[in-house]
């Protein structure tokens, strides 16, 4: 599977994952809830809560290209999040994973994630969807469209979605550029960043 089919707008990339298959260590799972993120305010498409926005960085000039990379991060300091690259060489562009439908290996992702937690819940929510399919920090920049990688990407049918604002975001927080599987348990609930504007005083 080639990246070619997964657009550059990260809007559209977002859409385009919902339903795809994502495997990493022994689990295979369906994504069913992501967020888009753009770049720098000289890009083409500008975004105060993208990693990317003050250009590159270290640890997040992945971001930039080239598109079908994984993005790897940690959250406040505990759980790894991963995102889907899709902009191209030298423009920001990213897609995060919030959540998946394990549908085989779901054995593994219980053990990684603990035996109390409820089938439903094994990969809800960017970092335990990273701690059931085994995504590390160090797979940081690898190509999912490769075949012999770790984690891997394949791409589906399109899946109509619904849309709204992004989780937990402080800036930019009316875009409605979160989507996710109606009628899906596995979707991840929606909070509010206590340091965002009031709704509608944000871009």
């Amino acid at each position: 599977m080639s990246p070619d089919r997964l657009p550059a707008d990260p809007v559209a990339a977002a859409r385009r994952l919902l339903g795809a298959e994502l495997t990493g260590r022994d689990v295979t799972a369906t994504i069913v809830e992501v967020e888009a993120y753009g770049g720098p305010p000289d890009g083409p498409w500008p975004d105060s809560a993208s990693h990317s926005f003050r250009g590159p960085r270290p640890r997040s000039a992945v971001m930039f290209g080239p598109p079908g990379r994984l993005y790897t991060y940690r959250s406040h300091g505990i759980h790894v999040c991963a995102n889907v690259v899709c902009g191209f060489d030298g423009v920001a562009g990213a897609v995060l994973l919030r959540a998946a439908v394990i549908d085989d290996g779901d054995v593994v992702a219980s053990t990684r994630r603990g035996p109390a937690v409820p089938a439903a819940k094994l990969a809800r929510g960017p970092g335990n969807l990273c701690s059931a399919l085994g995504i590390a920090l160090e797979d940081n920049g690898i190509d999912l469209f490769d075949e012999t990688s770790p984690v891997r990407l394949r791409l589906g049918e399109s899946i109509e979605g619904s849309s709204g604002p992004r989780v937990g975001v402080s800036t930019a927080a009316d875009r409605p550029w979160r989507f996710w599987v109606g009628g899906r348990s596995e979707v991840s609930a929606f909070r509010r960043s206590p340091r965002a504007p009031a709704p509608g005083a944000s871009d």
